[in-house]
């Protein structure tokens, strides 16, 4: 299928004094490459976050990723998913949060398929372990998020549940998949699944 992916790798952390999560390893590994590793079928991959340095495996199979920030900076997930928006050309968008160790390419498939199989469907996303939605850890078509931010009309300081909330979803309990690293205690308990930092 033809889509391209926007990673949201900004944020505060404020939960995590302020840690660049994309930097954190979990199995030996840094949570952005292992996002990046999720999406190595998208056509364009876009960053949104400060531009870091690239696995070299990366480097050698794809092309360089599209890097952007949100304006002003800051501005939270939804102004951040609004910049990366910006470069996507394909009709559909994998989302997906620096933050998720077990994103992996059969759940970007799963996403893909579930989004496809539903003809209304706008989105489709993955559920945590607790049933909680994972709005950054999902499959949506392009211009249902454009025109849900365009009708915004500012996205600065908006939720992601603003922004996808009324959409129509479908839902996927990816419990491998959809668990995101909010604190160090997720990160603690991520790292004891793959048995390694």
């Amino acid at each position: 299928m033809n889509f391209d992916a926007v990673i949201l790798a900004g944020g505060a952390a404020r939960r995590m004094d302020g840690a660049d999560k994309a930097q954190v390893t979990v199995g030996g590994a840094r949570l952005l490459d292992r996002v990046l590793d999720a999406v190595r079928a998208a056509g364009r991959v876009i960053i949104v976050g400060p531009e870091r340095p690239l696995a070299s495996s990366w480097r050698r199979s794809r092309p360089p990723p599209i890097w952007t920030r949100e304006r002003p900076r800051g501005g939270g997930p939804a102004a951040a998913l609004g910049a990366g928006l910006e470069a996507v050309t394909a009709p559909t968008v994998v989302v997906l949060a620096v933050d998720l160790p077990f994103a992996s390419s059969g759940m970007v498939a799963r996403l893909l398929e579930a989004l496809t199989s539903e003809v209304a469907a706008e989105g489709a996303i993955a559920r945590d372990r607790s049933g909680r939605d994972q709005y950054l850890a999902g499959a949506y078509r392009a211009g249902s998020l454009r025109k849900r931010l365009d009708a915004l009309g500012s996205a600065q300081g908006a939720s992601m549940r603003t922004v996808i909330g009324g959409m129509h979803l479908s839902r996927l309990d990816e419990d491998w998949g959809g668990e995101d690293c909010d604190t160090w205690e997720d990160v603690r308990a991520a790292r004891q699944r793959v048995g390694g930092d």
